[in-house]
This record gives C-alpha cells, structure tokens and sequence, in this order.
C-alpha cells in the first residue's frame, strides 16, 4: 500500500516485506528535553494587513486560538528506542537501498555508533551537514546552526545515487572557475546549505520541526529512482511524501500524532488509514 498510515511506527514496519522499499528517510524526534510546538496560522485578507500577497492584495496573519501543533521530545534512552526501528528498516530496504537518519550535534555520535552496528560499518556512507542561517543567537557559545544526516546503505559497495538527477548550486567563487561553469553550477558537496522553511511562506504547514522541500527533493531524486517506493516512518508534515509524490516515486508515510496525520492529509489531499494490525 503507498498512503499515509496512523499508526506506532514498530508496530507498521514489522508488518511490512522486506526489500520493499528503496528509500528511507527518517526525522524522530530530537530528544531535546523540551515540548516542540508551533502555534498554528491562518493568513486572512485585510487591506490594513501587513504582508502583499498574488495581485497586489494585502493580507495579515493570525494565531489559531486555543491549538498547538507539538509533541513532548523526551527518551530516557534514545538509541535504545531508535534501534528496533532501525533493525526494520534495514530489513526493509532493498539491496540497492539507503536509509537518511536526521538527527542533531546533540545525538549524532550516538546515533551513528548505534548504526554502525546495525548496518556495519562498511555501509556508512557520509554524514551531511545542512546549515542554516535562522533564529535566536546564543551569546555564551557559538550558535547552532545545523543538523546532521547519516547516510547509510544496505549494501557497501551497490547502492543507487545518481548524482546527475540532482539540482545544482552556485560558486562561491565563481570567477576562479569560468564564464561556462559558474552559469552551470556545481554539485552539492557533504555540506548542505538550505534555509529553513519560512514562517510566512507558502510551504508553511504550522507543524513544528517541519523540514524544507527542498532537501527532501534532493535526497529523493539522487537515491531512488521513478515508481521506487520511499518510507518515512516519522512523517510529520509529510514533505518526504510530497517530494516522492513530484518525482514520480511511491510513498508510504507513518506518524502516530494526530496533528501530523491531519497536516499530511491535507497537504496530500488522501484519506489516512488507521493502523489496525492489518499487512500493508
């Protein structure tokens, strides 16, 4: 089945088939200590307003009263809860597939020693920076401004990354290199640079720890290929499904939270099936 699925993630995935699925990416919770919440938006039209939308007309935004998209962000054992899920997923990825686990500076280093024994070593592929550049600033160290994505692959050696299917960036410097290859760009490298999504832009769902379309998309057309499903079962506001959805992938998204499975079946525009221990 490709959909969204309400649902314990465990539960789903060891009722999937192995080598069914080409792609996995993941974005559990940070295990921040704290409860991530966004309050939810609204943009109404007002002639008084203060932002300029299609056509000139003007609009403001508003607070939804009463409602907080969030979830608590607390593991006394984090690996611990991520290394069942991740035993499946491996499991579930085909010969040729990959698994992204996004994470922060806090837990990479124990994430990625708890996946080296999962996966083994040899398939450890890189581990990705995206940095951003948005929000407070820290005055007694300096501020953090990344994330970090471990990239992982069934098998060491095989495994699908088509490099020419990505979108390419800008110098920066773009005079060393010439009139033709500055007009081209290049391909990205281990260190991606992307801003996060705007809270006043039309990609804004209001669901908290949303992540930008555009690393999704990146990561979606260089390591699956056209009608290949990818999986993510810590969906949220469902951008892996919407980029799958634009490159012609397959995609089953998994979340327990209520709010998240409600953001993604309107962002989607498909009914949620409740998990009620049935094979997918």
């Amino acid at each position: 089945m490709d959909g969204i699925v309400h649902g314990e993630n465990l539960a789903v995935l060891e009722s999937l088939p192995g080598g069914s699925a080409e792609l996995i990416y993941i974005d559990p919770p940070f295990n921040t200590g704290k409860r991530q919440a966004r309050p939810r938006l609204k943009t109404v039209r007002d002639s008084a307003g203060d932002r300029t939308g299609f056509g000139g007309a003007r609009y403001r935004t508003e607070k939804i009263a009463g409602s907080l998209a969030g979830y608590v962000d607390v593991f006394d054992d984090y690996t611990g809860f991520l290394r069942p899920r991740m035993v499946e997923a491996r499991r579930i990825l085909t010969e040729t597939g990959s698994l992204f686990l996004h994470v922060d500076p806090r837990e990479v280093h124990y994430a990625k020693v708890m996946l080296d024994e999962v996966f083994g070593r040899a398939c450890f592929q890189n581990e990705i920076i995206w940095a951003y550049d948005y929000g407070a600033r820290a005055t007694k160290r300096w501020p953090a401004k990344h994330d970090n994505l471990l990239w992982y692959t069934r098998d060491p050696k095989l495994y699908t990354f088509e490099l020419e299917q990505t979108d390419r960036i800008a110098y920066m410097a773009p005079a060393l290199v010439g009139a033709e290859k500055a007009a081209r760009g290049k391909t990205p490298t281990d260190v991606w640079w992307h801003t996060i999504v705007s809270p006043t832009g039309k990609e804004k769902t209001g669901y908290p720890t949303q992540k930008p379309l555009g690393i999704l998309e990146r990561i979606v057309r260089v390591h699956s290929r056209p009608g290949e499903r990818v999986l993510d079962f810590f969906a949220g506001s469902g951008t892996t499904g919407v980029a799958a959805r634009k490159y012609g992938r397959r995609f089953l998204l998994v979340d327990e939270n209520e709010e998240a499975v409600r953001v993604m079946e309107q962002r989607l525009g498909m009914e949620a099936q409740r998990w009620e221990g049935a094979s997918l």
